[in-house]
């Protein structure tokens, strides 16, 4: 089974797949979608069809999206809401099951302390997946996404082949 974990973002959208084999992991892809600045729309249309793009190229089986995190400033996270909402429209419109967790669910599944920081979700991630190289901090995140939707998979027994 492929797992396509998605961190979403305006600006930086990471992304990362991996395999899952009974107990075992391993790296497949990961790397970033860019929208530049200037009007929203043609930014979402450039994350949709980068995510699009992703999802043919990989082919995976499930995805998982992290959940937004609210902050103070409200116009900013109604933008991140948007392009979580193209991180939850394209893997859905191509038949994927999508799970959503919370930073800290994400956190304390592939590091064991819901308030990790991100240094430490990386050397996991590391540990987890021998031999990756992240294209980005936001890849790192996504790789993290995804391997703990599998965990999550894994403990709800659903076969999860390769």
């Amino acid at each position: 089974m492929r797992v396509l974990g998605i961190d979403p973002g305006l600006r930086n959208m990471g992304w990362g797949v991996i395999a899952v084999d009974g107990s075992r992991l391993r790296h497949v892809a990961n790397g970033v979608i860019h929208s530049e600045g200037g009007d929203l729309g043609p930014r979402l249309v450039a994350l949709y069809r980068g995510l699009c793009a992703v999802i043919i190229a990989h082919a995976p089986d499930a995805a998982a999206v992290e959940q937004t995190f609210v902050n103070k400033d409200a116009v900013g996270t109604l933008k991140l809401g948007q392009a979580r909402g193209i991180a939850l429209l394209a893997p859905a419109e191509a038949g994927l099951a999508v799970g959503e967790y919370a930073p800290n669910a994400v956190k304390k599944t592939v590091v064991g302390v819901g308030h990790a920081a991100k240094e430490q979700v990386q050397h996991m991630v590391r540990i987890q997946l021998p031999g990756v190289q992240f294209d980005s901090p936001d890849a790192a995140d996504a790789l993290a996404i995804a391997i703990c939707h599998a965990r999550h998979l894994q403990g709800r027994n659903i076969r999860v082949v390769a």
